[in-house]
């Protein structure tokens, strides 16, 4: 009795208002299972609200930051959302997403307690938006943290392919000195086009500004009148390259194609890509590459499910070509921020679940 009492004490302050502390049963610990209670008096039992489950595909959010901030959550990582671990899906409330992962009308169907996804980045491609409003789940992402990052990558691809250095190095790598091949015009001299003007268009017309001639971003509604801007159909003859930082919606899937590199050519552009990989038809630039059109090109956002980019017999000599497997925002103060701002915004919603439920 003595010890029951000391640890009924120990509890007060943390159990709802409504219940008194000494009527509590053992906490067992975050977890998926459900805690009780009864209430003497009554006689009655109801269930207290069982730990809140969150999901985090692996690489999106930082487990032990989370743990440290949800000290009542259970916390499940996963390595992806297919196949789905049925328990886990259909006991989370909040799931943490990175690129790449597809959250699309059949996949939400097997994640029926979902009320929260949190994407730590940009690019909504592969969510099902308008499904999770209907759904009642809210959709939280911060794009503004990774921009800069971006468009640091951005202007260090340009400034390699403005040089051609991917060109001598891929050159030497199959025993070919072509010092003469990497002859080019000096940067300064350069026009460049910005496709997409949200945080990450913005950011890198302003990291390559004082690097080259003139910006123009291509025009559309809503964007500033002090925005240096060219109707989007003047920009193939008018740049010496274009940086693409568009989301993938059905609008801009595939738009760098043949349409748009047979406008260009005259100008044999570097085209680099900082959005979605799926807005270029690669084969299309890839042909363009080889054969001239391109001056160059640089793809960052290249993901796992994308590989292999082409085939290796294609590939008949060096090419002025970057791609890295979407690090463009893999920077350690970028990742401790979005990691951050994930725990806090899981906290959040959580505290506000609770406070619903009580």
């Amino acid at each position: 009795m003595e010890r029951t009492a000391r640890r009924q004490g120990s509890l007060r302050g943390l159990l709802p208002r409504s219940c008194p502390a000494r009527s509590h049963h053992r906490y067992r610990g975050p977890g998926l299972r459900p805690l009780h209670r009864s209430c003497r008096g009554g006689g009655s039992v109801s269930a207290v609200r069982e730990a809140p489950l969150l999901v985090s595909v692996r690489g999106a959010a930082d487990i032990v930051l989370l743990q440290r901030h949800l000290p009542g959550c259970a916390i499940r990582e996963i390595t992806a959302l297919a196949p789905a671990d049925p328990e886990l899906a259909s006991r989370a409330e909040v799931l943490v997403l990175r690129s790449g992962h597809q959250l699309d009308a059949e996949r939400l169907a097997e994640w029926p307690r979902l009320r929260h996804v949190i994407r730590a980045g940009s690019g909504l491609d592969g969510i099902d938006v308008p499904g999770l409003a209907a759904r009642g789940v809210t959709v939280h992402r911060n794009p503004e943290p990774a921009a800069d990052a971006v468009a640091e990558w951005a202007l260090a691809a340009l400034l390699a392919l403005a040089r051609r250095i991917p060109y001598g190095h891929a050159a030497l790598l199959r025993g070919q000195h072509a010092k003469q091949h990497c002859l080019a015009p000096p940067l300064s001299r350069t026009r460049a086009a910005i496709w997409g003007a949200g945080p990450v268009g913005r950011a890198c017309a302003k990291a390559l500004a004082p690097h080259v001639a003139e910006i123009a971003f291509a025009a559309r509604r809503g964007l500033p009148d002090t925005t240096p801007s060219r109707p989007a159909s003047e920009l193939p003859a008018w740049a010496d390259a274009h940086v693409v930082a568009l989301p993938l919606t059905e609008e801009n899937r595939g738009a760098f194609g043949t349409a748009f590199l047979g406008a260009a050519r005259e100008r044999h552009p570097l085209l680099l890509c900082v959005g979605r990989l799926g807005t270029l038809d690669l084969p299309a630039c890839l042909r363009a590459l080889a054969d001239g059109g391109l001056g160059g090109l640089a793809l960052d956002p290249v993901e796992e499910a994308d590989l292999p980019l082409w085939p290796a017999e294609d590939i008949s000599g060096p090419l002025n070509l970057i791609a890295t497997p979407h690090i463009g925002a893999q920077r350690h103060d970028v990742r401790a921020l979005l990691d951050r701002w994930v725990a806090t915004t899981a906290a959040g919603v959580l505290a506000g679940a609770a406070r619903s439920a009580s």
